[in-house]
This record gives structure tokens, C-alpha cells and sequence, in this order.
């Protein structure tokens, strides 16, 4: 007969807020590994990973291959028998299979076996979200026994509601780790934590919420990882966009626990965490996808100067490689400033006029063109060359092309098919244009802790002040075609992420016949936005995963105020409710 364990009155935790790669199962071994050798160094009882941090997340249809499912439980299996050595034990994530289906899964691994295993309940399909389409949902969870303590280990989504939190509380937790696999957004860092600190109110358990960190496509995670006690009250944090094996020592006071050890990172404001997870986006995407560096189009404005920028306090000034390709319209401002600001980031820097390859399409075109006027067209030639030597550049050495088109013009359409829309990533895709212009500033004032690019002003202050313009004609400025960023921003947060009806846009102080242009424009551009690169998510809604809207569409919304119905011709019966018939 075994004898129970004797409760432990203290347990040391290593919070393992690491960057894992999805698919590559081996390596993300490695890590664990390496991350379970730092946690015994501080003699922690367990190491805590993220949500499905052996495959890597979010893994989407991967998941649908055995091969796969298999090549991560034989990984799993392999780390248990590491924990034979009597050294930490560890949480760890990774797709389950169980039943012939699949699960997103948390194992205990302890004493050189599978200790146990929880299954995430409640599978988020919002959004950036589509874990129904892969995994099943598990049971209520219980909480699983570890030396005397009762742990309770809801996955990510399962703390969103009461119930899970709920469940685990009524058959004995005493402490909640929560592993997650939470992408960022401005202002997500706030909400995380009011949902949290909700669970810990309603349950009286402490909290530790683990959060994974890097980019993967689209998508970043910013780890800043936190415990809230059961009071309510934070008593750590983990940095923000930063990798860090972390000690918390939690001990048991009276019939509960507490956390005694943390670190206590300060929070990053807005701006700062915008600016970082583009940094970050842009580089693991870089890093993981085995480019050895990036090339870009440097026009003397304010995106290409953003994005170089990103570049180097991603990459190195020494993998980043801008190229200015000027024709007959660019100014000598922008030849300037282009150069100047290359200069101050410490960049490679190229000139190629584009004048021959231009004149080249025109004089082949000519023919079919005859007796027609210059327009557009003629204009989107000449970022179309530039498009196709950026392009060769990439193809003949092998940098990835960042593509530097913001927020602002990807809605309305002002960016040219195959031209400047060419490129393989775009860390500014999610950015609109007044905030382009704000990390401009940001940016010649600070820098994140982890960034290679030298410090203090490196985008002249003539790039952030001067007109915007795309250069394509004589004295063209944005503002010719479109209304004032701050007005056009403003009304396309409304459209894009809010969801906005025309009247209540209008009644924000806009005019109405400028709303539906700019409507028009957003529906009309969604054909670009399906060939565009992807790009870093900073808002709540990008376009991307966020946002699915069909590109044959007819909808214009009439301006009209919120519709009344008519409850006179109403069913009696609420929608979805069987009537009751009567013999």
C-alpha cells in the first residue's frame, strides 16, 4: 500500500515564457529541455510550459496528420523519462489523441512517466481563433494531484468563462496554472488580467497565468506572463516580448496558498508594445523561416523609414539591405532623406533609377495605348518596375522582401497589385497611418531593451513632417484623393474594427458622402488584401485571420439609422423555438 504524500507547504515554480516553433517538435525538445536545466539550477519543483508548446501553436491543420500527433507524443514521452533524474517535473502542451480524436492538451510528467493529462474544454472559434475545426473539447476537468498539492490546470480559452475555473475549484484545487497561447493586441495585456483576477475573486485560488511568447505568421504572443493571489491583487510579471526562465515561489498560508516570489516587470505603454511586437513579428518570422536577411524600397517616406527601422532593431543593421528607386517624380527631399535616414539606421544602401525599365513597358505598350490619356495606369508602371527589380534582388540573393504599405492605404486600395504590394512580410500592415507617424517619433526617442539598431534619432524629422505623398506625379499629395489621415483613420477603426453603421460614424463628426467614398473603397480593395503579404496583428481586427469578407459584394450600407421591427409580424415564438401544435 502507498503511503500519501505529506502536503508540502511551499512549491517553487519555473515559469518557461520560451519561443517555441510550430512543427519543429525536436527543437522545441530542446528547449524544454534546456529550459528544465535552468529550473533545477534554482532547485524548482516544476516547470510550467505554454499551451501546446511541443507542437508549437497555433499548429491549425497539422494537427489532422498523424504523423504528426505521433512525432509529438513520442517527444512527450521522451521528456518523462528525463524526469526520472528526481529534478523538476514539468507541464508541458502538445495535441492529444485519445479515443481516435484529437485534443489540445496539458500533461504532468513526474518521476519518468505521463503523470497525467488535462484536456482543454472550451475551444475558442472567434476571431483569430479556429480550434473547433481541429480538436475536441474534454470533460470538466479535475484538478491533478503533484506532492501533496492539488493543482488545477485550465488551458488558456477554459478561464474565459466561470465554469471550468468553477469545476476545478469544487473538486479540490488549491492553486490554478493556466498555460496559454494568447496572441497580442493593443490593450490585451489589461483585458488578460481582469479576466484572470475575475476567476481568482470567484474562486479564491491563486492564479498563474503562463503566456507564450514569439511570432508565428501573422500572429504575435507577447509572453508578459503574471500570478495574481487570491486577493486579487498582481504579485508578478513577467517582460513583455522577451524570452526569460522565471522563479515563483508560492507557499501555503492556512488553508490556502499564496505567491511569496516573483518578478515584477513593468508594463510597456501602447505605443512601446506596438512598436516591439512588429520587432518581434518581423523577425522571428525573418528567423524561422530561414531568410538570412531583408531588402525593402526606401522612398524617402514615412513607411519605408518605419520599416527599416523595424529591420534593424529586429535583424541587425548588417541584414538589412534598402534600395531607393527613384524616377523622374521623386523630389530630392525624398533622395535626401532617404539616404539620411539609411545612414542613421547603418544600413546598406543602394540607388536604382528606374527611368529604363519604365520607358521600356511604356514603348511596349505604346502600340495598344495609342490615342488614349496618361493616368493611373502609366502610374502604376512605375511601381510596378519597382516592384519587379526589388523582387529580382530578393530572387538573385536571397533576402526576403518586406513589403511597407500601412493600415491606412491596404484599406482603400492606394497600394498597386505587383508593384509596391510585392514582398514576403509586412510588419506594418496593421498600423495605420497616424500611428505610423507616432512610432516615427516613438521610435527617435526609444527602443526596445532586446533591439539591434542604434540608439537615438534615426528617421529625420523631415520624413515625419512633410506631406505624404506616393510620388507617381508632378506635386501629387495624398490628401488630393483622400480625406486627412486623422479623419480617414477614424472612420476606417470605425468600419474595420467596430463595425460601425454609417450613421453612427456620421454622428462622430464625419461627413456622410465622405463615409460611404471611404466604404466604398474598403469593399472595393478586398481583392488586393487577399494577395497582400501577411503582416504583424496589432489591433483587434486585421486584415487576415479577423477579418473574412467576400470579395464579390454588393452590401452598401444605406446610411440609415438602426432598423425598427416590425413586432406586429413577428413569430410568437422566439426565433429557434419549436411552436406547439395542438390536435
Amino acid at each position: 500500500m502507498t503511503t500519501p504524500r505529506a502536503p508540502v507547504d511551499r512549491l517553487v515554480l519555473a515559469l518557461a515564457q520560451i519561443n517555441c516553433i510550430v512543427g519543429a517538435i525536436d527543437a522545441n525538445l530542446r528547449k524544454a529541455r534546456e529550459a528544465r536545466a535552468q529550473a533545477a539550477a534554482f532547485s524548482a519543483d516544476l516547470v510550467m510550459f505554454s499551451e501546446l508548446f511541443l507542437a508549437g501553436y497555433p499548429p491549425e491543420d497539422l494537427v489532422l496528420k498523424p504523423a504528426f500527433a505521433d512525432a509529438c507524443r513520442a517527444a512527450l514521452e521522451d521528456l518523462a523519462r528525463d524526469t526520472a533524474d528526481g529534478g523538476p517535473a514539468v507541464l508541458i502542451g502538445l495535441p492529444w489523441m485519445q479515443d481516435g480524436l484529437c485534443h489540445n492538451a496539458y500533461a504532468l510528467l513526474d518521476g519518468g512517466r505521463i503523470a497525467a493529462v488535462r484536456l482543454k474544454v472550451d475551444l475558442p472559434n472567434y476571431g483569430v481563433f479556429d480550434e473547433k475545426r481541429v480538436f475536441h473539447p474534454g470533460p470538466a476537468p479535475g484538478p491533478v494531484a503533484f506532492r501533496g498539492v492539488r493543482l488545477g490546470l485550465p488551458i488558456c480559452e477554459d478561464i474565459w468563462g466561470p465554469d471550468v475555473v468553477e469545476s476545478l475549484s469544487e473538486t479540490g484545487a488549491e492553486i490554478l496554472l493556466s498555460p496559454n497561447g494568447s496572441p497580442y493586441w493593443r490593450g490585451k495585456d489589461a483585458e488578460r488580467l481582469a479576466i484572470a483576477t475575475a476567476r481568482v475573486v470567484e474562486s479564491g485560488l491563486p492564479l498563474v497565468y503562463l503566456n507564450q511568447i514569439g511570432g508565428q505568421d501573422e500572429l504575435v504572443f507577447d509572453g508578459a506572463s503574471f500570478i495574481v493571489n487570491p486577493d486579487g491583487a498582481v504579485a508578478g510579471r513577467l517582460p513583455a516580448f522577451s524570452e526569460t526562465v522565471a522563479k515563483v515561489a508560492l507557499r501555503r498560508e492556512g488553508a490556502g496558498w499564496v505567491c511569496e516570489e516573483a518578478p515584477d516587470v513593468a508594463s510597456l505603454d501602447d505605443d512601446e508594445a506596438d512598436y516591439s511586437a512588429c520587432v518581434l513579428g518581423l523577425r522571428d518570422y525573418v528567423a524561422k523561416n530561414g531568410f538570412p536577411g531583408v531588402a525593402l524600397g526606401m522612398s524617402g517616406g514615412v513607411d519605408s523609414a518605419l520599416c527599416a527601422a523595424m529591420a534593424a532593431d529586429a535583424l541587425g543593421p548588417d541584414k538589412v539591405h534598402a534600395i531607393m528607386l527613384p524616377y523622374r517624380f521623386t523630389s530630392q527631399d525624398s533622395l535626401k532623406d532617404a539616404a539620411d535616414c539609411a545612414k542613421a539606421l547603418g544600413l546598406r544602401y543602394d540607388i536604382l533609377p528606374i527611368a529604363a525599365a519604365v520607358e521600356g513597358v511604356e514603348a511596349a505598350l505604346a502600340p495598344l495605348f495609342a490615342g488614349t490619356a496618361r493616368g493611373v495606369t502609366e502610374e502604376n508602371i512605375q511601381a510596378r518596375a519597382r516592384g519587379i527589380l526589388l523582387m529580382s534582388v530578393s530572387n538573385k540573393f536571397g533576402p526576403m522582401l518586406v513589403t511597407t504599405g500601412n493600415k491606412s492605404e491596404m484599406s482603400v486600395g492606394y497600394a498597386t497589385l505587383y508593384g509596391d504590394m510585392n514582398g514576403g512580410f509586412n510588419p506594418i500592415k496593421d498600423l495605420y497611418k497616424t500611428q505610423v507617424f507616432r512610432l516615427c517619433g516613438l521610435r527617435n526617442r526609444w527602443k526596445p531593451d532586446d533591439a539591434l539598431g542604434p540608439d537615438g534619432l534615426v528617421i529625420p524629422q523631415n520624413i515625419i513632417d512633410k506631406p505624404p505623398t506616393a510620388e507617381l506625379r508632378e506635386n501629387q499629395k495624398d490628401q488630393d484623393s483622400l480625406p486627412p489621415y486623422d479623419a480617414l483613420d477614424d472612420m476606417l477603426e470605425c468600419l474595420v474594427e467596430r463595425d460601425l453603421r454609417l450613421a453612427e460614424i456620421v454622428a462622430r463628426g464625419h461627413d456622410m458622402e465622405t463615409v460611404k467614398k471611404v466604404e466604398r473603397l474598403l469593399y472595393l480593395a478586398e481583392y488586393k488584401r487577399r494577395q497582400s503579404a501577411p503582416g504583424v496583428k496589432v489591433t483587434r481586427k486585421n486584415f487576415g485571420r479577423d477579418r473574412r469578407y467576400p470579395i464579390v459584394n454588393r452590401f452598401r450600407d444605406s446610411g440609415a439609422p438602426a432598423f425598427t421591427p416590425d413586432f406586429a409580424i413577428a413569430p410568437t415564438s422566439p426565433a429557434g423555438v419549436s411552436e406547439r401544435f395542438e390536435d
